[in-house]
């Protein structure tokens, strides 16, 4: 019997490299549902191949323009934030694959573990913004999330079998594109800079984020909460080859490591057939290619949002929904061109020193929490604007 997924944010790069995985495996999976935020034209294209039961457009301003190019194919449409949240607790869902970018993943994602439906999680934000909600609602109905993230993956590939809990784990980071930048430069670099990873292809936010080690820290506050872990047991390395996808250490000194190529097709199909392996048909790893392996402590001056992200994980409370919804309005501002790179760090700085703590959100909290920071900050980048 076939899986059937939803599969939500299927426009960008994880949401693509899964499609290019039921291509492969049409015998193994069908797609149900698909949702992206603007490019309706791009799902247009989507469901007239995989011919799902529903489609969504979080823009309601593309419902028309989408509804019009489906309308001879007996495809449900439908628009808005809210909706996708419903599509995902859907009867004719086995697996949620949550692909979107930002908060607008964490909703969908706690329908649907409250739905009981699998969760194959490449939304970190999800869980950086309401963690302690989505697994706890998890372990009550009883639901795997199976981490996409290729740091998460390795982990999660280096638990499996394993009935001793890990000592620690190390989650490793490229350095992105100024690893060896000076810290006086980093003030001047552009957008096209800063887009330009050295090993991976993805979306403009997540890129940015990598830069900046953002993405790092959201990957600890992840960590934490899918493998149970305190805050002191997860490190961060940098690993500029991006070989070492992540480490996991036992009380016995041993070290467990996923190795591979840059490439998200396997923890994609790693999560969508777990705990079944199988052919991917992409470039295996050459290790006489790839004779040096080098690793280093990530440098916190030049890139300090990694110490505020294990800041926050240990503050509790709202501060890493703070710190997300900052991030966000940050990172726009600077693909926008109307801040500098080093003033993202400025901007979600200041807001959490300004934004209301509440120590135990509850997930209307979370949003009123989202709101505020996004408030703060934007006031805060409106004052750094370059003129």
């Amino acid at each position: 019997m076939k899986q059937r997924l939803a599969l939500l944010g299927s426009t960008g790069s994880i949401g693509r490299q899964t499609l290019d995985i039921v291509r492969r495996r049409p015998e193994e999976f069908e797609i149900t549902t698909l949702t992206a935020g603007n490019q309706w034209e791009e799902l247009a294209r989507q469901a007239l191949e995989f011919h799902p039961d529903s489609v969504v457009i979080a823009n309601k301003q593309h419902y028309a323009p989408l509804c019009e190019a489906l309308a001879k194919e007996p495809i449900k449409v439908y628009a808005g934030s809210e909706a996708l949240e419903q599509v995902v607790g859907g009867g004719e869902v086995d697996t949620v694959v949550n692909a979107l970018v930002g908060y607008a993943g964490m909703l969908p994602s706690l329908a649907a573990v409250k739905a009981s439906k699998r969760l194959a999680l490449a939304n970190k934000e999800s869980l950086v913004v309401a963690g302690e909600h989505i697994i706890r609602e998890a372990a009550a109905h009883n639901v795997p999330i199976l981490p996409i993230d290729s740091e998460h993956s390795a982990i999660f590939q280096c638990l499996a079998g394993e009935s001793s809990a890990p000592r620690r784990v190390i989650i490793t980071a490229s350095g992105g594109p100024f690893l060896r930048t000076p810290a006086e430069e980093l003030e001047r670099v552009s957008v096209a800079q800063a887009l330009a990873h050295p090993n991976w292809s993805m979306g403009a936010k997540i890129t940015i984020d990598s830069s900046t080690l953002v993405n790092k820290g959201f990957e600890v506050i992840e960590a934490r909460w899918l493998f149970g872990l305190r805050p002191e047991q997860i490190d961060v390395l940098v690993h500029p080859q991006s070989i070492v996808h992540s480490m996991v250490e036992f009380d016995d000194g041993a070290i467990k490591a996923q190795l591979g190529t840059p490439d998200m097709h396997l923890p994609i199909q790693y999560a969508l057939r777990f705990p079944e392996r199988g052919e991917l048909g992409e470039e295996r790893l050459d290790f006489a290619k790839c004779a040096t392996l080098t690793f280093e402590k990530p440098d916190t001056e030049r890139f300090p949002l990694l110490n505020t992200a294990y800041e926050c994980l240990r503050r509790g409370g709202n501060s890493c929904c703070v710190m997300n919804g900052s991030n966000e309005v940050a990172v726009a501002a600077f693909l926008a061109g109307e801040i500098k790179y080093t003033d993202i760090a400025r901007v979600i700085i200041g807001t959490l020193e300004r934004a209301q703590f509440v120590a135990a959100p509850t997930i209307e909290e979370y949003a009123a929490s989202n709101q505020e920071s996004r408030a703060i900050s934007s006031e805060i980048a409106s004052r750094l604007r370059l003129k």
